[in-house]
Order: C-alpha cells, then sequence, then structure tokens
C-alpha cells in the first residue's frame, strides 16, 4: 500500500512537471516578475537588466550599473498603483558609495526607455549576503520594502538601523505621518533575509530565509518585533511575534504571490520547491508541494493575468547548477 501511495505522488509531480513551458530562456539569475493591467511582464535580472515582455516579445528597457557580486545587484521591483496611467517604476538595487549599499530608486517609463532616476532612500545597509530588497504597494498606496541584516545579525533589532526591517514609504521617499514609529520607515523589525511580500486585501505576508532552520512565512504587522536573531520559528513571546509557518532544516524560501482565492504561492532556491499554501486566519491548514527540485533553484513568483504560475529560475546565481537554457521564466499550472 505505501509503495502505491509513493508511485501515485510521483506520478502526480511527473505530471505537474509536464505542464511546466519554457516563456523566456537564457536569463541571468532573474529577480522579480511583475505583471502590469495589461498583461505585459516586467522583469528584473540582477546583472543590471530592466525588461518587458508583450505579445511574445522581450524588450530591454533600462541596464543600470549596479554593484553586482554574491547576493547583491538589481533585486526588487514595484510598478506605480495606476500603471501605466503614471508611468513609474520602484527598483531596489546595490551600489557603492564608501561601502556596500542598496538604495530604493523610481524610474520614469518613457516608450521603451527607462529613465529619470529619483532617489527615494539610499545608505540602506547591504552587503555580499542578506540584502532583502523586495517591494511592493499596499492598498494603501504606500510603498513597502523589505531589507536584510547585511550579513550582521544585530542590525535587526536595532530602531536606528534600516537593516532587518520591513519599510513603509510614502511614494516620493518620505516617510508617512501614521508609521508606527514616527519620523521612521521602519514599519516591523526583527528580521533576517525578507525574500517575498505580496498584500492579500489588507493582510501583509512575508517570507523570510533562516540561518539553517526556521525559514519563515510572516504576517506583518505594524510595529512587531519578529524576533531575528533572538528567536525563531512560530513560537510567540511577550516581545517577538511568532511566523505563521516555519520549515526546518530550510528550504531558503524566497519569492512570493497569492492566488485570487488567497491562497499563497512560494518558491525556495536551496530546495528547487514551488508551494501552494492555504489559510484560514493566521493558520496554515494545508501545504501544497507543486514542484520539488524539477527546475534547480527557483528564486520568484508571480500569478499572471490568465492565472498560471511565472516562474524564475536562478540557477546562474554561483550557487546553482545552470542547465541548457537556464536561467528560465517557466509557466506552470497553479
Amino acid at each position: 500500500m505505501k509503495k502505491l501511495v509513493l508511485l501515485a505522488a510521483l506520478a502526480a509531480f511527473s505530471a505537474q512537471a509536464q505542464q511546466a513551458r519554457t516563456l523566456i530562456s537564457g536569463l541571468e539569475v532573474p529577480w522579480d516578475l511583475t505583471f502590469a493591467p495589461d498583461g505585459a511582464l516586467y522583469f528584473t535580472e540582477r546583472g543590471g537588466r530592466v525588461s518587458r515582455y508583450q505579445d511574445g516579445k522581450r524588450t530591454t528597457l533600462a541596464r543600470l550599473e549596479v554593484r553586482s557580486g554574491g547576493e547583491a545587484g538589481l533585486m526588487g521591483l514595484a510598478l506605480e498603483p495606476d500603471f501605466p496611467k503614471t508611468p513609474h517604476i520602484y527598483l531596489c538595487y546595490s551600489y557603492s558609495e564608501g561601502g556596500a549599499k542598496n538604495k530604493i530608486s523610481r524610474f520614469t517609463l518613457s516608450g521603451n526607455r527607462l529613465g529619470s532616476e529619483r532617489t527615494l532612500l539610499a545608505n540602506l545597509p547591504g552587503g555580499a549576503i542578506h540584502n532583502g530588497c523586495r517591494l511592493t504597494f499596499g492598498p494603501d498606496g504606500k510603498l513597502y520594502a523589505t531589507t536584510g541584516d547585511a550579513g550582521n545579525a544585530a542590525l535587526a533589532q536595532q530602531r536606528g538601523s534600516l537593516g532587518g526591517k520591513i519599510l513603509r514609504l510614502n511614494k516620493d521617499g518620505s516617510v508617512p505621518d501614521d508609521n508606527p514609529f514616527k519620523g521612521s520607515p521602519v514599519y516591523s523589525l526583527g528580521h533576517r533575509n525578507p525574500q517575498g511580500l505580496i498584500f492579500v486585501g489588507n493582510r501583509l505576508y512575508s517570507t523570510e530565509h533562516g540561518p539553517g532552520d526556521n525559514d519563515e512565512v510572516n504576517r506583518i504587522q505594524a510595529g512587531k518585533n519578529y524576533g531575528w536573531p533572538e528567536v525563531g520559528g512560530t513560537r510567540s513571546t511577550a516581545r517577538f511575534t511568532g511566523a505563521l509557518k516555519s520549515y526546518s532544516p530550510t528550504l531558503a524560501v524566497s519569492g512570493l504571490d497569492a492566488l485570487n482565492n488567497g491562497d499563497l504561492i512560494l518558491t525556495s532556491l536551496k530546495a528547487g520547491q514551488l508551494r501552494r499554501l492555504r489559510l484560514e486566519g493566521d493558520r496554515v491548514v494545508s501545504d501544497r508541494l507543486l514542484v520539488n527540485g524539477q527546475y534547480g533553484r527557483l528564486r520568484d513568483v508571480a500569478v499572471g493575468p490568465d492565472g498560471k504560475l511565472y516562474v524564475a529560475t536562478s540557477n546562474r546565481d554561483g550557487r546553482g547548477t545552470p542547465r541548457g537554457q537556464d536561467d528560465r521564466i517557466l509557466v506552470i499550472e497553479p
């Protein structure tokens, strides 16, 4: 009986793998995938390229000069909430100026050219590892951004540091008056390296890399402390908020998006997994494995207007084993 169950599970995984197709190949570490209202797919590559894919054609919009090495480079991307009426694209990337740093900038898209950079927030802690840099807009019209601890765990608990945090900004980079810490862009603290960030209605969720145990899926709330490096996993204390879900040993959870029914979809780098989580309130009631290593490291996922999952591989990031067409953006049924 156990053998039959195992064979059925393997057949299900094989069938799922057969449903994947390659949309774009020959990429260099695609990092963030975002769909525009007109169905165009915008994405970044860590080396500095910003592209748009529409009607079967890829167009390079910009090549930024970035500090590229280790986990650093061009990372997060977000579109203006009323894009393309307001043709602004927000990017988070690494640069060098008296040391390794990250910044968040706003660019203006004109035709097929991305330019007119306006720096919103600079001097974010950066390094060879743990740069965070995921961006998303909330239903409140504010820009939310993740930052990592840049390899210095102590930063995550320091309110005066912007490392190891989730930030909340106005679209011009100023600090909202109703942020939890007056005059500070910090929205939550105690993060190690949050790599995914998505709103489902008014609820904000993040995925975060653990040190060797306790990868986390967190519900992010204003002013809360998520524990790194003091505590990890699902345990809450008087000071710290526990995760909704944790994985030990770690999978290196990364990109995050949500289906129309609110199910979370997350990717993982080390395990090469794509997972679907169903929530009831603040409980994960189902954790379904969709892909399990068939395509190597998986960096990000975006739910397309067709309801399919668009997934970026990350096999050329220095830690993977590239295959013939890598890196790629795949299309997978949920």
